[in-house]
């Protein structure tokens, strides 16, 4: 089983696993050093306490184990959602496990009407979490497969701040 939490600085280290050469393929970005995994972690601790936050990263965990981070970056009433694991953490389902986590976050905390996300065109893993996450293909954006998952009702009135509050437990029970 698998449970999303936030990020701390002790989990710089296993970002840059995370981030390493085999995952990063289908990304334009290099893999990580440790000096710009501590920084990227820094960062993203910085933005989970804005006033207004524009961007929830959590780390995806199997087991006290690190395998991967997931992103979700709302604008208005949708959000763009992106995920990365660990190389060794392919094909065991856990990106398809954070998904629908951070899919009924984005519905139920956020109050988003919709949740969009894209892959590499050379990566069909990506493409069968999110067709296995309800995702529907809306074609091709530049160099990526595009997808987007539309909730069936959402509350436009939800605040982002008791969500900011709730998030840690309302994700690790599910895990």
């Amino acid at each position: 089983m698998i449970s999303l939490r936030e990020l701390n600085l002790g989990d710089a280290p296993a970002v840059r696993r995370i981030y390493s050469d085999a995952s990063v393929r289908y990304l334009p970005r290099m893999a990580m050093t440790a000096e710009s995994a501590a920084s990227w972690v820094a960062d993203h601790i910085v933005e989970r306490h804005a006033t207004t936050r524009t961007l929830y990263c959590f780390g995806i965990d199997h087991a006290d184990d690190l395998v991967g981070v997931i992103k979700l970056r709302p604008d208005g009433t949708s959000a763009a959602l992106s995920y990365i694991l660990r190389h060794d953490a392919w094909g065991h389902g856990f990106a398809t496990g954070a998904v629908a986590l951070v899919l009924d976050f984005a519905s139920s905390a956020l109050g988003l009407a919709s949740v969009d996300a894209k892959h590499h065109p050379a990566n069909h893993a990506s493409g069968r979490v999110l067709i296995k996450s309800g995702f529907t293909c809306t074609g091709r954006s530049g160099a990526a497969v595009t997808y987007t998952r539309h909730f069936a009702s959402y509350d436009s009135m939800s605040s982002g701040a008791s969500a900011n509050a709730s998030i840690t437990s309302r994700v690790a029970d599910r895990g």
